[in-house]
């Protein structure tokens, strides 16, 4: 069962905020690369452990949080019980260990430029599942979105260093998997608090890693900045990023918050700059003028409805 769409008014004036809710994800986001990268240099852990040990502190945390403040939160349907499962499977336990992998073979820029093939996925399967409209906006958008994100990351230099087949399968993978997030998170956002379904999709994601964590013999960091990097990355890039994601879907489309989601690629440049001293050149800060140029093309008022993405 569906809910009924919201009125062309109320939806023009709760845009807005929706695509601010998705900037503000994108900026806790953009901190994920970095948080990565630092645990991996302390060594003692492996990108499966990162991953377990990221979804597990998180869901503890959330649960903790939602006994102590609103228990009643816990309070799912049944039925939406696989939603959560699939949700927390794949687009969380699954997609973390990929995108963690990804970040150490390809690195940050590479792995980044692959991931954003999502929104493509997301909004095909969104107009063939549930007939979002495939607006001339959402097209331009892409396009925008995607040659920014190429020339941020320096996709020239990417193609001249010849990436692997089993890389760049491994770089798209997780452009599939991030999709799930949008899609599945869809489903739910209408019924649940975003607290509700961080909760249990994080838990799924701890149980779906848990096996893989018996094999490897449950790694840990080896030092306190470890264990800091860890509280950090759990606190402000996990739980405030997806916190704030699934809030947006409320009042966004999928296909849509799944394209201004790309602003992380900017985001992460500045943060770079700022943590490790990585510079923007021209080409990265036209990048990241076409990405803004897209989610103002999509956050600005249509006059005809039927262009309102």
């Amino acid at each position: 069962m569906t809910s009924s769409p919201l009125p062309i008014t109320a939806a023009v004036a709760r845009r807005p905020r929706g695509i601010l809710t998705v900037l503000l994800a994108c900026v806790c986001w953009s901190t994920s690369g970095i948080f990565i990268s630092l645990i991996s240099r302390e060594g003692g852990i492996s990108p499966v452990g990162i991953a377990f040990w990221r979804d597990l502190l998180t869901f503890v945390v959330l649960l903790l949080g939602i006994l102590a403040l609103r228990p009643s939160l816990l309070r799912i349907e049944r039925r939406d019980l696989l939603w959560l499962a699939l949700m927390g499977s794949f687009s969380i336990g699954l997609f973390h260990v990929v995108w963690n992998i990804s970040i150490l073979v390809n690195g940050v820029a590479v792995s980044t430029v692959l991931q954003s093939n999502a929104p493509m996925v997301v909004t095909i399967v969104a107009w063939f599942l549930w007939r979002e409209p495939l607006t001339w906006r959402k097209i331009i958008a892409i396009i925008l979105a995607l040659l920014g994100t190429a020339l941020i990351s320096r996709i020239d230099n990417i193609l001249s260093q010849q990436i692997a087949g089993q890389a760049f399968l491994l770089g798209l993978s997780t452009a599939l998997l991030y999709a799930t997030m949008s899609l599945f998170g869809k489903k739910l956002a209408g019924s649940y608090s975003p607290w509700t379904i961080l909760v249990y999709i994080f838990g799924f994601a701890a149980l779906t890693l848990l096996p893989f964590q018996l094999v490897d013999g449950f790694t840990t960091p080896h030092s306190t900045a470890g264990v800091l990097y860890f509280i950090g990355m759990v606190l402000f890039t996990t739980i405030g990023g997806f916190a704030l994601y699934t809030l947006s879907l409320r009042t966004l489309q999928a296909s849509v918050a799944s394209i201004v989601a790309i602003a992380e690629v900017p985001f992460a440049s500045i943060v770079s700059y700022i943590v490790i001293a990585e510079r923007l050149d021209l080409w990265q800060i036209t990048g990241g003028l076409l990405v803004i140029a897209g989610v103002l093309l999509l956050s600005w008022p249509s006059k005809r409805p039927q262009d309102s993405p």
